[in-house]
């Protein structure tokens, strides 16, 4: 028999398969792991070990997920990193993928999550920031496998989402065995939505744990070399930018810096290269400099340098803080002690944006960038605020992992579904 909420996905897939369907074939991300989507993930291995499934969407929950499963590891535990996106996936089996096993995350119909969790057979499982899925946590309740949220983070428009399905949110919300919330707005958020009060608790974001690539500044040297970016004028990077940032960026700073624009969605690439005459890194690797050094402007048309061009900038500006999409982490550029510029739009990272106002500085709009570049006194302190945030700030991987080992010890000592 059809489960009512299977029978529901399958007729919002056909009603809105022309939207989605026409994504795909624009993207190519038809070209996906469909297997791995309907559940079909490879069949672990026997171990001794306890088995911890993360699962992280994108890349930003990849990045985070990096010092949890380190700290996991540590333990004795055996840590699978599941994956939604393609550009999450690309980006965990290079952080991860050496150490872990990596696999798809399945769709939430409740034949593919049982073929799932048979294949993955996780004694715990714990969801970054978010992803609560009804047949998913339903399955691991009747199977016994604790489910937390870790580093939970609910932001306005996610908490207006779950709200408008009632019921069958709280349902899956009240199976939450613990929520490790990145603040105290959240974990409110997550109670209003059904989690027990006593299940939740403040930890803070695990993004402040990230620890950097030992040879980042020889990163940014070499790539410095393959594009020609010039010695002597201010180097402004924009990363993680969002529709219409670039032509704002490019008309504000052109004549006063340096710009290296790294946009956040690859399917973005050609759209942002029409702009301008840019130098673009798609057509010059990694070791093809020393090349001749250029005004720019520079295009990182690549995957997976978003950190290198950070370490490469004087000034960081946070995309999708022009656009109203919510802003990018701005920890990374706070932990290599670059000053940095948002827009107003920050929500999504609001709480670590106060945290970091020693080391940022938010102005309306892109043309007043100039005006925080000229003010070289100011960019000094900037620049030294930043380490002194990010150290005072780490230990939420620890938290969160002590919610992921309680998890362990708690199902070791009592069998019952939670």
């Amino acid at each position: 028999m059809i489960r009512p909420l299977d029978a529901a996905y399958a007729a919002l897939l056909g009603v809105t398969s022309p939207v989605w369907g026409l994504s795909l074939l624009r993207t190519g991300k038809w070209r996906t792991d469909w297997r791995g989507r309907r559940g079909f993930a490879p069949t672990l291995s026997a171990d001794t070990r306890p088995t911890v499934l993360l699962h992280a969407v994108s890349v930003g929950e990849v990045v985070a997920a990096d010092p949890l499963a380190r700290r996991l590891a540590a333990e004795g535990v055996r840590v699978v990193v599941s994956v939604t996106t393609e550009t999450g996936l690309r980006r965990a089996n290079e952080l991860l993928g050496s150490d872990h096993e990596v696999v798809r995350f399945p769709l939430d119909f409740s034949w593919m999550v049982r073929r799932f969790l048979d294949r993955i057979r996780p004694d715990a499982v714990g969801l970054l920031e978010l992803e609560v899925w009804p047949h998913f946590t339903a399955e691991c309740e009747r199977r016994g496998i604790p489910v937390s949220v870790v580093n939970g983070r609910l932001s306005a428009s996610s908490y207006a989402g779950y709200r408008r399905f009632g019921p069958l949110v709280a349902r899956a919300f009240r199976r939450l065995a613990r929520v490790g919330a990145q603040s105290r707005v959240y974990a409110d958020r997550f109670v209003e939505l059904g989690v027990p009060p006593e299940r939740v608790e403040v930890t803070g974001t695990m993004k402040w744990d990230v620890e950097l690539p030992t040879d980042l500044a020889q990163r940014a040297a070499a790539l410095r070399a393959d594009l020609g970016v010039p010695i002597g004028k201010p180097v402004v990077a924009a990363i993680s930018t969002g529709p219409r940032e670039e032509a704002a960026l490019l008309e504000a700073l052109t004549p006063h810096a340096t710009l290296v624009v790294v946009p956040r969605k690859p399917e973005r690439f050609e759209e942002v290269a029409r702009l301008t005459d840019w130098v673009r890194r798609s057509a010059h690797p990694a070791g093809s400099g020393p090349r001749e050094p250029t005004g720019g402007p520079f295009l990182v048309d690549t995957m997976g340098e978003v950190d290198t061009v950070t370490a490469l900038a004087d000034v960081v500006v946070i995309g999708r803080t022009f656009d109203g999409l919510g802003g990018s982490n701005p920890m990374t550029a706070a932990a290599l002690g670059r000053p940095i510029v948002s827009g107003p739009d920050h929500q999504n990272f609001a709480e670590v944006t106060a945290v970091l106002a020693p080391a940022l500085r938010v102005v309306a709009t892109p043309d007043r960038i100039p005006e925080v570049l000229s003010d070289q006194e100011a960019l000094t302190r900037m620049a030294a605020a930043g380490p002194d945030v990010v150290t005072s700030e780490r230990g939420a991987a620890g938290r969160n992992a002590r919610i992921v080992l309680s998890m362990l010890s708690h199902r070791a000592t009592d069998p019952t579904p939670h």
